[in-house]
Parts: C-alpha cells; structure tokens; sequence
C-alpha cells in the first residue's frame, strides 16, 4: 500500500521553484532613462542628418522632364519611333530585340522571358491616341498607322539623323522626309507639358493604374533623368546615392548591389547586372547557410567578440 510523506509540522517543504526576491536586484528608474535615451538619440540624428543627409529633391515627373529638357523628349521620342532606345533594343523581359545577358554561357536574361511586353513606339503612340481636339495630330497618328514598317523605321531614323546633325535641336533640323514623326514626337512634348504624359503611361494595361514600367522606360531612355543623376554623383560608375521616394534614382539599400560595378570585372563586363545578380544569390545563399560551413560557423569561437558585448554573462558564468 503507498504511502504519503508529510513533513513534520513546523518544517517548510523543500522549495522547487525559484523566487523573483531570490536574484540581486538595484534601483532603475525607467523613466529617466527614456528620456535621457530619447534627448540623446534625437540629438545624434539631427547632428549626422546634417553632415550626412541627402538632398531632399522633388521626383522627376514627365512634367518636369518636357520643361527642363524640351528637346531631350522630341529626341527620345523619336528614338522610339526608330527603335533605337534602349529599352527599344534591351530584350526580356519587354522584347526579343537582343538575347540580353548571360553568366557563364548561361542566357538568363533570354530564359526568364518577356513577361513584361513593352513595345517603344507604344510608349509614344499610346498616349497619343487619348489626345482629344487636335486634328493635325490626329492625321499624323493616321499616316502613321497607315504606313508599312519599314517606311515608318525610314522615317523616325532619318528624323534621329537629323536631330543628331542639328545637335538636338528641332528648330535646326533641315527639311527631310521624315513623314508624320515630327508632328508626333511635338504631340508627345505637348501631352508631357500638360502633365498627362504620366498618367496616361501608368493606366495602361492596369486597373488601378500603379504600374510605373511604362513611365520610367520612357525617362530613361531620355538623356535628362541620366544627366541628373550623374549631376547628384548617382551614376553608374559613381558611388553616390539618395534616399528618395518616386521616379528619382538611387536607394541606399541597393550600396551592396552598386558596390560590385565599381569594381572588375564587373566594372568591365558587358554582363555586369546578371553576374552582380548571380553574385548576389550567392552571398545570399552563403549567409544563409553559415551555421553548416565549418569554419565560418566557428568565427564567433575563434574571434570571441560576444563575449565583450555579454561579458558581465561571462563573468558570473566563466565555464559557459
């Protein structure tokens, strides 16, 4: 038969949990270290915002594009016209125009696919046709459409040639048969000026209207959003960059990934963004598995620098 020990009267049972009032304890005012925390740390942010921060510059809009650079949009235009851009001529995900970038051998740009189809004469046609009361526009998108490919390509390279002999200019550009691109690339600058350029390029083929492809293809083919940039050292060879919302380039969470194109052979390499992509992964996947590569899962033992951060830990705990 079992039987149950009690302890003998005036005897506490022996204790099996610890309490709270057992471990040393000290005063700590939380409070005052908030605020103390909270002045600090707001006095540091406003000092190195002030050594450190960017430029707080607007987003390039289409707008402001037509303003500053009038001349940049009719060339761009007609560089898409012509299908000379570079978003003309990149490959997938927008076209077939070139087999893109490879590593090793390996076409990764051609294997993902279009996926995003994005014709350059769209990007200027498109907008275009929403243009309401202007009949000499309206003829122009006409002949345009009515017109082979190929006469259509002879038109918009002669218009290209022709800016380039002018230096940019349209006012300068001699008489030429360039059919209906003249009138054409001027519609484009018109509906830029009025700010529906923008719009009329993120609705297109969206509900809602959010997708910002069209829009900034077309403001990088231009030479003004580069020029930018390059002024506010965001370039490609150039280490610069800008914590901005909207169209303006360079985040400073991307440094890791404009680091590599400042160094070879990336620097050098007509595969620059697949193989810094492909580098990439692979830190990535390297960081990701560190805890199972001998060696580098043994730095924190060889190189102990936790034990400074926790050493008041293993000061009471020496064998740990």
């Amino acid at each position: 038969m079992a039987t149950v020990t009690r302890p003998a009267a005036g005897r506490r049972a022996p204790r099996t949990e610890w309490d709270s009032h057992d471990f040393p304890t000290r005063h700590y005012d939380l409070v005052k270290e908030f605020v103390i925390a909270l002045v600090v740390m707001t006095l540091l942010t406003a000092a190195l915002a002030a050594i450190f921060s960017s430029p707080d510059d607007k987003a390039i809009t289409m707008a402001r594009w037509a303003q500053a650079d009038p001349n940049d949009v009719i060339a761009t235009a007609a560089g898409e016209l012509a299908g000379t851009t570079t978003s003309a001529t990149y490959g997938a995900p927008y076209n077939h125009a070139a087999e893109g970038q490879s590593v090793l051998g390996v076409p990764l740009q051609k294997w993902g696919g279009v996926r995003i189809p994005v014709s350059s004469q769209d990007l200027v046609l498109q907008p275009l046709a929403g243009v309401r009361g202007d009949p000499a526009l309206s003829q122009a998108l006409g002949t345009w459409r009515g017109s082979t490919t190929d006469q259509q390509k002879s038109w918009a390279s002669a218009y290209v040639d022709a800016l380039d002999k002018a230096g940019g200019d349209p006012a300068k550009v001699a008489t030429g048969d360039f059919g209906p691109v003249p009138a054409l690339a001027a519609g484009l600058l018109s509906v830029a000026r009025s700010g529906a350029l923008e719009g009329a390029l993120t609705s297109a083929g969206t509900f809602y209207g959010g997708d910002q492809t069209r829009s900034v293809l077309l403001l990088a083919d231009g030479a003004y959003l580069e020029d930018t940039a390059v002024a506010q050292h965001l370039g490609g060879d150039q280490w610069g960059m800008m914590n901005e919302v909207g169209n303006y380039p360079g985040q400073p969470w991307m440094w890791l990934y404009t680091f590599w194109y400042q160094v070879k052979p990336f620097s050098t390499s007509d595969n620059a963004d697949a193989e810094v992509w492909a580098l990439m992964m692979l830190l990535t996947l390297l960081l990701m598995l560190v805890p199972f590569i001998p060696g580098l899962r043994d730095v924190p033992r060889w190189i102990p620098v936790h034990r400074l951060v926790w050493r008041d830990y293993y000061r009471r705990h020496p064998r740990t």
